[in-house]
């Protein structure tokens, strides 16, 4: 053995291991491979690859030496990969292709992954051995170690441009919000929190490279006397997006509400990475460190004793609420990460969190409500009424036909049979009650070749005395016996004696050849008993079981919240009736006739015409000669005309575009949709986002659960529009992120609102409008697609940290969000709304609007570590409500 190879590097794994890992590349599913990097770098560090990168390569022949390891490192710097979703530039001409054609179903996974997503690669300390020193001795070694250190300096140059770039937008996008008038003096007021704050965090990603060069002196000899190595992929995204968005978001929101600054500020400490956080617990779901941490912003309020401050600030949480929110957030992250698992990298995890959180304790308005309702209420009420009948289903859809239980004889059993096999007592209780012995045989003797489990077997035959004596092939009255001494016929014997059986076992889970057989996994294991035709009914008794509480808690569940809470006491069906059709004369005459008035609620009839012409005469005619109900009626018949018309241009360009060119179509849709269609009535606009989005997440449920009848015409309709991003997880995210980047920025709007409205309809009128109502579709409707219709074609000089985007492109994004930004500012002076915010001149405002364009479109090609459809119409509405465009 060569003396440069360390033994633990070529130590074997355990069996188990093994046999997880030929699992996991056996798979058809990319999204079933487990991301390669440790959770917790600061803690663990894998000491068996960094003997890898130090191990000698064969030599090829012409002086140089190749490795698949330096191989793929040398095509991801060719043509690295982008996480950022939509590879809104000139893409990687594979991307380009249409979907490859896969399995249609993508169901949750059952194994215990890491963290959403790739997790920030941290510094790691370096190591020196006696294998380096022999390795670099050679001249050809010698070469080869120079020229990779010359391309990692170069690849690690190009990233910390990149990463000091997202830095520096981070920067420019805080100091844009505290430049604002309206959130100066709510700066002054937390100053000196926002002060500890940052000195804690500043303090904490300091004193990390010291662990870990301490780290690295306790373990083993540093090769220089800082050891400490910058990895070249290295993502701040987790560092700087959560924390920097969230204080963010909450100063402009908090303009019209300073309560929701604390709870914010708290839990933009809750998303700090783990790794820079010192913990003594080493097995602990919560770490308390961190957890005290989060407190801190409690102790300095207390301390400060400012009446008006603490009265605002706990207007929605008490101290008792806001110290259980860290708990809530990583309880809340562990739970998206098992629905979504590597759908969501990291930085998209802690921001969804954080957003359900605040939809959570800081609703206020009708329409934050109602999202509350769909997606608490709902999503609770779903996830603890059929999360184990979605299990078992996603576990029985990928039980191949040919491993159910075949049935003896050719005939098919009756269907009560059936039912009455798959309902017994004695199944219910091995599955849901079996004892750890079971388990715990069934995990040594079952593999999956085993398809036929033996449940009736036959009595043992034993050697009688005679037999055992005389082994002959001849039996004692001389006529010929079997192999094991059994007679064909004969008299009965009497006074045998049983005989132990010496013939070799079959060992169930070794093959012929003495190889261990794949076991199969438990959860598996007792679908594997069913016949077929009792797998197809359990599939349908699952459906049935989820359709009914989906039901159930729809009706039962969101109903009555919405009722409680965002409709004052009124049916959401009778109060959506009147909204919808209060303005029809029949059906008012129906209602009165009825008298079904204190069921659904009619609006009142305005009689002095000139109530809103102050408002502009759009509003006046929505309001006098329309009627509002009917206005809300013509916008939903316009929107179906635009989603029609897109799905013919989509399907009539199915054969003749790629996939990412038909998607811009989508793109365009909610430009028509919502650009021209916000301003009139911007409440309604959110609450049906905010139902679309449910029914998208809903139906995206199903499609992942794998249950009939809607799993596979759902798969089906998606499956040509799905991306590689698509296939790392279960959830399909495109349309989902296309939805919320449009809307996340009306919802914050709202939310930094005054609300007008009278009787049923109180708290569903905004007196004003402002550009970043529009500022989620300029940016994910024009300024993506512009990006990568434009970048594909005319791209030609990348950005020098590569990536696969082009300066073009990046071009075409900021034009393409100036052009609509503009468009929406003249749409909203020609329409005469009252503007909220209105300092700036023509000349100021396209200025803003071109600063907006450039951080949006820089922001775009820097970010690496989230998607670009959620977190730069997140920048982009920042950057418009800060410079009040």
């Amino acid at each position: 053995m060569p003396e440069n190879l360390s033994t633990d590097s070529l130590k074997p794994p355990d069996p188990d291991e093994q046999d997880s890992l030929r699992a996991l590349n056996r798979t058809p599913h990319p999204y079933h491979h487990q991301s390669e990097h440790l959770p917790y770098a600061a803690d663990r560090f894998d000491v068996r690859s960094a003997n890898e990168s130090l191990r000698p390569r064969p030599n090829c022949g012409n002086g140089t030496i190749k490795s698949p390891r330096s191989i793929a490192d040398a095509y991801k710097e060719s043509s690295p990969g982008s996480d950022s979703g939509t590879e809104a530039d000139d893409e990687h001409f594979l991307k380009g292709l249409p979907a490859p054609k896969t399995k249609l179903h993508k169901g949750l996974r059952g194994q215990n992954e890491h963290l959403s997503g790739t997790p920030s690669p941290m510094p790691s300390p370096t190591w020196t051995g006696k294998e380096a020193k022999d390795y670099t001795s050679q001249p050809v070694a010698r070469q080869q170690a120079l020229g990779s250190r010359i391309l990692g300096a170069v690849r690690r140059n190009k990233n910390l441009t990149q990463r000091a770039t997202e830095a520096g937008i981070v920067t420019c996008l805080s100091w844009i919000v505290m430049a604002n008038e309206q959130v100066q003096p709510l700066v002054k007021t937390w100053k000196r929190d926002f002060e500890l704050l940052g000195l804690i965090y500043t303090s904490l990603l300091a004193v990390y490279p010291v662990r870990v060069a301490i780290w690295g002196y306790r373990k083993r000899n540093p090769t220089r006397s800082i050891p400490l190595r910058l990895p070249a992929n290295f993502d701040p995204a987790p560092i700087l997006w959560p924390p920097a968005v969230t204080l963010c978001v909450s100063l402009l929101v908090a303009t019209d509400n300073p309560a929701v600054i604390l709870p914010n500020m708290i839990l933009s400490i809750c998303t700090w990475p783990q790794q820079i956080i010192p913990k003594f617990e080493l097995e602990s779901a919560y770490d308390s460190v961190h957890w005290a941490l989060t407190c801190l912003p409690l102790v300095w309020s207390a301390s400060r004793q400012n009446a008006v401050r603490v009265a605002g600030t706990h207007a929605f949480v008490s101290n008792e609420e806001m110290v259980l929110l860290y708990p809530l957030h990583q309880t809340l992250c562990v739970v998206l990460h098992h629905l979504t698992t590597t759908s969501l990298l990291t930085a998209e995890l802690q921001l969804f969190s954080v957003a359900l959180i605040n939809v959570l304790i800081l609703a206020s308005s009708p329409q934050i409500y109602v999202l509350k309702s769909l997606l608490w209420v709902g999503g609770l009420g779903m996830l603890v009424t059929c999360s184990g009948v979605i299990r078992s289903g996603i576990i029985l859809a990928r039980v191949p036909k040919w491993r159910f239980r075949k049935v003896p004889g050719h005939g098919h059993r009756p269907l009560w049979k059936e039912l009455s096999k798959v309902f017994s007592w004695r199944r219910i209780k091995s599955e849901f009650f079996g004892s750890m012995r079971e388990a715990r045989m069934d995990d040594v003797g079952t593999s999956d070749d085993e398809v036929d489990y033996n449940q009736f077997k036959a009595p043992k035959r034993t050697q009688t005395l005679g037999t055992a004596l005389n082994s002959t092939s001849k039996g004692l009255d001389g006529r010929p016996s079997d192999s094991r001494g059994f007679q064909p016929s004969g008299l009965a014997r009497s006074q045998t004696l049983s005989y132990a059986d010496n013939s070799p076992q079959i060992h169930h889970s070794h093959t012929s050849s003495g190889r261990k057989k794949r076991s199969t996994s438990v959860t598996l294991r007792p679908f594997l008993k069913l016949t077929y035709t009792q797998a197809v009914i359990r599939k349908w008794l699952y459906a049935l079981h989820v359709y009914s509480m989906l039901g159930v808690v729809i009706l039962g569940g969101i109903r009555t919240h919405m009722q409680l809470v965002a409709f004052r006491g009124k049916d959401p069906i009778g109060w959506a009736l009147g909204y919808l059709f209060g303005d029809l004369p029949a059906f008012r005459f129906q209602v009165v006739n009825a008298n079904l008035e204190r069921w659904i609620c009619l609006p009142e009839r305005t009689q002095d015409e000139d109530k809103l012409c102050h408002m502009g005469w759009v509003q006046h005619v929505r309001h006098t000669d329309f009627g509002e109900a009917n206005t809300r009626l013509l916008l939903a018949a316009y929107w179906a005309l635009v989603v029609i018309v897109g799905l013919v241009v989509v399907f009539r360009l199915q054969n003749i575009y790629e996939v990412d060119t038909r998607r811009k179509v989508f793109h365009f849709m909610m430009v028509g949709i919502l650009l021209p269609g916000t301003f009139v009535d911007p409440t309604f606009a959110a609450l049906v986002l905010a139902i679309v989005l449910a029914i998208f997440l809903g139906l995206d449920l199903l499609r992942a659960s794998q249950l009939p009848p809607l799993s596979k015409p759902i798969a089906s309709f998606l499956a040509p529009y799905v991306d590689g991003r698509d296939f790392r997880g279960p959830v399909v995210i495109s349309h989902i992120f296309l939805l919320i980047g449009c809307a996340i920025p009306l919802w914050l709007a709202l939310a930094a609102l005054p609300r007008s409205g009278s009787g049923f309809n109180a708290g569903w009128e905004v007196p004003t409008r402002e550009v970043s109502m529009v500022s989620g579709v300029v940016c994910v409707g024009l300024g993506d697609a512009a990006a990568s219709l434009i970048g594909r074609r005319y791209g030609r000089r990348k950005w020098i940290w590569g990536g696969g985007k082009s300066l073009e492109g990046s071009l075409a994004f900021a034009v393409a969000v100036f052009v609509g930004l503009a468009a929406a500012s003249i749409w909203l002076r020609v329409g005469g709304w009252p503007i909220a915010d209105e300092r700036a001149g023509v000349l100021q405002s396209a200025r803003n609007a071109a600063v907006c364009g450039t951080m949006a479109s820089l922001t775009e090609a820097v970010l690496t570590g989230g998607n670009d459809n959620v977190i730069v119409p997140v920048v982009l509405w920042t950057c418009v409500k800060s410079l009040a465009i």
